[in-house]
């Protein structure tokens, strides 16, 4: 019996699982993916928003400014990469001034600080790419960038090591409460538990609509992104938004935490939740948009495209707290944008519930500190000589784009909640996202997780399932 299980190990579920263990509390996470981080969180905008775009009033209003500074006490104990660099929101016609000023009363009172109007010349001075037709910008400096599958596995090794218990591969097929606790039917078994969070993203209408009558509506809503090679990553310093207007916001244009440029989405509504296509014209017309911000779109430094799901629901806000025909279920549901922002403070104020309901002691020996893999790449020559000294595998370079080590590898494999595919091992370590998007390394990062776990190579996979690699041996002569 669990006290607590929290279905769905994105962003929001990792966040709670962690918020959760700073109590004496047996605690689950249900994942039915192979990894942490493989739903919505793996493909967004990964940008930390300053709060300024939500209605007062909301809860995203409300969590947006509130999650957006808890970062940087977050990023000290959990080291995951984060950047404060600032974001602006462009006007590009004086006649469209009262929406930016608008914008920026709505932040005030959402509590984002330090708002500012500036104008093109102090603006070309930041940003000497943005077109010169620009007229003024609202400046938010607490605006960030993160990268949002590193911060979520930080968030679920610490929880792991804190006590909390994730199954993954395991999907949820029926929920029962049954007197006072429920009775949860997954494709690995049952499991019992006092309390369920409901965090599971594009499916927390399945989930929810399972047990109570109040029945929500998840409508996913598809956006297709450009990334081009760190070469061309200083184009921006900061993360350009276009001002909304009747035709929509517009598109951004961002550096990424990485040192990539990054620029898109639009926005499809889409039936199938799965997918996570590209379209030549969602592609041209991303790049179309992003020239209202830039001189010059450098395209031949294109090294990806990519698709993600947002988890649009149909109230305009989040879904958050305990179902009202079902005491000890807990939604946190339609975690669109600012929702990555807003993570923390969701945490927050789920375990907040949690706490009232179950009345739990404080965990004295819960231990706030994760540190992340030693990334090569940004070691000075001293610290590598002595990195290669302490581990020889440190001198073994894998993956040549993004400098990674066989050293790295092997600690995402072994960590708590280790990397079991490729795609773990690229989320963790950053192999295969490079220039040559994995060409070179692949066949090394698949031979070394097959040696580590002690499986045929043929049984290595790329993401979980039946995503096998290799299938067979060729031919001898």
């Amino acid at each position: 019996m669990f006290d607590v299980t929290i279905i769905g190990a994105g962003v929001v579920g990792c966040c709670t699982a962690r918020e959760l263990a700073k109590y004496n509390l047996n605690i689950c996470v249900l994942e039915k993916g192979s990894d942490v981080a493989v739903g919505t969180t793996k493909a967004n905008s990964a940008i930390i928003h300053a709060g300024y775009d939500a209605k007062p009033n909301t809860l995203k209003g409300k969590l947006n400014a509130k999650g957006n500074a808890m970062f940087d006490e977050l990023v000290k104990e959990l080291d995951f990469p984060f950047k404060r660099n600032g974001s602006l929101v462009l006007c590009f016609d004086e006649k469209e001034m009262p929406n930016l000023l608008e914008l920026k009363e709505r932040g005030e009172k959402n509590g984002v600080p330090d708002l500012e109007i500036i104008y093109k010349e102090k603006i070309l001075e930041l940003e000497p790419n943005i077109n010169e037709n620009v007229f003024a910008a609202l400046y938010a400096p607490t605006g960030g960038i993160v990268c949002p599958y590193e911060m979520t596995i930080a968030f679920a090794e610490n929880a792991a090591t804190n006590g909390v218990e994730f199954k993954l591969d395991t999907e949820v097929v029926e929920i029962n409460k049954i007197n006072d606790k429920f009775l949860i039917k997954t494709s690995k078994g049952e499991i019992e538990s006092k309390v369920v969070i409901n965090a599971a993203g594009l499916f927390s209408d399945d989930i929810n609509n399972m047990v109570s009558k109040n029945k929500i509506k998840i409508m996913p809503r598809r956006g297709e992104y450009c990334l081009f090679d760190k070469t061309v990553g200083i184009m921006a310093k900061m993360t350009l938004f276009q001002l909304p207007t009747k035709l929509g916001k517009g598109i951004l244009v961002t550096p990424t935490v990485d040192g990539n440029l990054l620029i898109g989405p639009n926005a499809d509504d889409i039936e199938d939740k799965c997918d996570l296509s590209n379209t030549r014209e969602g592609l041209d017309d991303i790049v179309d948009k992003a020239r209202i911000t830039f001189k010059d779109i450098p395209m031949r430094y294109l090294i990806k495209s990519f698709a993600g799901n947002r988890a649009r629901g149909n109230k305009d806000d989040f879904i958050i707290g305990e179902a009202d025909d079902v005491k000890g279920f807990i939604n946190a549901a339609g975690i669109e944008s600012p929702g990555l922002s807003s993570s923390p403070a969701i945490a927050e104020m789920i375990g907040n519930i949690v706490v009232e309901k179950l009345s739990p002691s404080k965990n004295e020996n819960f231990n706030p500190i994760r540190k992340g893999i030693p990334r090569f790449r940004d070691m000075s020559e001293e610290e590598r000589v002595k990195a290669i000294k302490g581990n020889p595998s440190y001198g073994k370079v894998v993956c040549r784009c993004e400098t990674v080590t066989e050293a790295e590898i092997l600690e995402a494999i072994r960590r708590p909640l280790g990397a079991r595919n490729l795609d773990a091992v690229k989320r963790r370590t950053r192999a295969g996202m490079g220039r040559c998007q994995s060409g070179f390394c692949s066949n090394k990062v698949l031979n070394i997780l097959a040696e580590e776990l002690k499986i045929d190579k043929k049984d290595v996979t790329l993401f979980g399932g039946n995503s096998n690699i290799l299938v067979g041996k060729n031919k001898e002569i």
